[in-house]
């Protein structure tokens, strides 16, 4: 089903005039810089190439950042280069891999689970550690606390 006003993502940036967006100010609505967005082009993560001006200048449309913002998500979830290239050319390659995203997608999720999983152990420990210095704070005995001792030898 072809979907005619697909309904707004979070995260992704505003619309943007016809004519595209320069580079710096393309960097500026995404929040990564204009090296960054030449280096996604360069690696094959942008499913479209970026339209250019007369003179060579790149003018990124509303899909282009859309994709750039859902790209710098998979990436800060620890989705490898690699891996956010390969998704791409499925996106870019259209319809009839969608398996394939969607394996694709799945993984990434399960790794992120596992991540998110990790540190809400470790965040466990730190509210632990929290909970001892408040209460020997209070107790006024915060000086009892374990400290190492300088080797004298």
């Amino acid at each position: 089903m072809l979907e005619v006003n697909p309904p707004p993502v979070s995260g992704l940036v505003p619309s943007i005039p016809q004519s595209g967006l320069s580079i710096a100010e393309a960097a500026r609505r995404t929040g990564v810089s204009a090296h960054t967005l030449r280096y996604y082009e360069r690696a094959g993560l942008v499913i479209t190439d970026v339209d250019r001006t007369h003179g060579g200048r790149r003018r990124y449309r509303q899909q282009d950042l859309n994709w750039i913002t859902v790209c710098t998500k998979l990436r800060a979830t620890g989705m490898p280069i690699k891996t956010i290239r390969r998704y791409a050319e499925l996106v870019s390659a259209g319809p009839g891999n969608e398996q394939e995203r969607l394996a694709l997608m799945e993984a990434h999720r399960a790794d992120v689970t596992a991540k998110l999983a990790e540190i809400q152990e470790n965040l466990k420990v730190i509210d632990r550690k929290i909970g001892v210095y408040r209460g020997r704070l209070a107790a006024g005995d915060a000086d009892r606390l374990w400290a190492p001792t300088a080797d004298t030898n």
